[in-house]
């Protein structure tokens, strides 16, 4: 495997045993001194003080192109709540580069702190990257672009808040697995993102319908679909 980026610029109590060898970076194994600078923290720190990124992670990273990565970065939490801390979405092309962000979220009102929701996921072959909190579910076109914000302080996209985003089927299909109810609900993402609300819509109402059809024909115990067959229903 063969380091791109990094995300604090030098190591927090590393010794020799943290090498990884099978993590390249200049043909060495990657740690201690060896990572690539600069690391994502020293770039977000122009924009924000650098102490801010103390303690950060990284989320799961989405490839939104061939050469092109969605990179969650989140401020540390705290035990009394975080909500308001910075976080970024960054853009980091195959030689880690940050050529952008994912734009248009709040850093109070959108917080994917709420509820520790921190995933993103992406569609490589259309180009288009999803995120799903507590407050909404969010599209983006490959540019950054904020296309779609689905407020889930309404009623018809609260249910939303029971579920979290998986992946991005080759079909283009948005899927999100329910918390609690161990279903995955495909959502076929329109073209066009500014009409993908409609379509949640109709989603979420097939889901309820289907689920209930589920629940009477498989019987689960405590939401757990323990005959086979079940197991290969699709909503």
């Amino acid at each position: 495997m063969r380091a791109i980026a990094s995300l604090a610029p030098e190591p927090s109590c590393h010794t020799e045993d943290d090498l990884r060898p099978h993590v390249r970076f200049r043909g060495e194994p990657m740690g201690l001194g060896n990572r690539p600078r600069p690391s994502l923290t020293e770039l977000l720190t122009p924009e924000t003080n650098a102490a801010t990124w103390d303690g950060s992670e990284l989320g799961r990273p989405a490839p939104l192109s061939d050469d092109l990565f969605v990179v969650p970065v989140f401020a540390r939490t705290f035990r009394g709540g975080s909500r308001g801390q910075p976080f970024v979405f960054a853009l980091l092309n195959d030689q880690g580069e940050m050529t952008g962000r994912l734009r248009g979220m709040d850093s109070w009102r959108d917080s994917p702190f709420t509820g520790f929701c921190f995933n993103v996921v992406a569609d490589p072959g259309r180009g288009r990257a999803f995120h799903l909190n507590r407050y909404g579910l969010y599209a983006w076109k490959k540019g950054g672009h904020l296309r779609a914000k689905l407020d889930t302080g309404s009623k018809t996209y609260k249910p939303l808040t029971h579920f979290t985003p998986m992946a991005c089927s080759p079909a283009g299909e948005l899927l999100l697995v329910h918390n609690k109810q161990h279903l995955i609900l495909r959502v076929p993402v329109p073209d066009d993102l500014g009409d993908l609300g409609p379509v949640v819509e109709a989603a979420l109402r097939g889901y309820a319908k289907e689920r209930a059809a589920l629940k009477k024909q498989w019987t689960p115990v405590n939401w757990h679909w323990v005959q086979a067959a079940a197991q290969i229903q699709r909503l």
